[in-house]
């Protein structure tokens, strides 16, 4: 049996896209159900899959996983060869460290910079509490390539789940023209470049539905040319 990834909206879903995005690279077959995050539904049809009654969920059979972080350790312990995490267990810590983070933190970039594909880029200017926050995902980043830049071009050589993981953050940085080291601009631009990027992005832009709640520039809806939306 395929696995089967429940997600949310492609265009606003930060959490959905992390294992979506970390399966997409791995080369992990699954099949994939969005469900928009305003469906009237929404609720009845997540609860039974999902503890929290959210996305994103994975089902593996009996086994239902939810929480990206939880998601992409499963993922790791069930596909080893793929290597989501560093074969290194100082650097694997590190990464989990990283990803835990991410997690659990950034709130005030949360509430100021909503992702959102389908948006032009247009800059916004962030409060204090985001720059704090931008300062230290930028710090963060920058270290990783520093120390292991020689691999690859992402946090530690090759595309894993602490790079799944801050891929929405790529996105806000992306659409709200965050300014960060060109070191970090860089590791962006690698995230952005990536195949399976490309193909979230552009299922993003042909979703139909606006969530008012995650357009900064609400009334207005910005849309990049050619997105559906209103």
């Amino acid at each position: 049996m395929a696995l089967k990834l429940i997600i949310g909206n492609k265009n606003y879903s930060s959490w959905s896209m992390r294992p979506w995005i970390a399966m997409k690279v791995a080369g992990i077959a699954f099949d994939e159900e969005v469900i928009s995050l305003n469906a009237r539904d929404f609720k009845a049809r997540v609860s039974p899959l999902s503890g929290t009654g959210k996305v994103p969920v994975l089902v593996d059979g009996a086994v239902k996983v939810w929480e990206s972080i939880a998601i992409l350790e499963y993922l790791a312990e069930k596909f080893p060869g793929v290597e989501l995490w560093p074969s290194d267990p100082n650097e694997r810590a590190h990464a989990r460290a990283l990803a835990a983070e991410m997690h659990a933190g950034f709130l005030p970039l949360r509430r100021q910079c909503p992702m959102n594909m389908a948006r032009p880029v247009k800059k916004l200017e962030p409060t204090p509490e985001v720059k704090a926050n931008v300062a230290r995902i930028d710090a963060m980043w920058a270290d990783c390539r520093t120390r292991f830049g020689d691999r690859g071009p992402f946090l530690f050589g090759t595309f894993g789940a602490a790079d799944a993981m801050y891929a929405p953050v790529v996105a806000r940085f992306h659409t709200y023209a965050i300014e960060v080291s060109p070191v970090s601009r860089a590791y962006m631009a690698a995230v952005m470049t990536l195949p399976a990027w490309e193909e979230w992005l552009a299922a993003a832009r042909k979703e139909p539905w606006v969530l008012p709640e995650d357009e900064p520039d609400w009334p207005t809806v910005l849309r990049v040319e050619g997105s559906a939306g209103r």
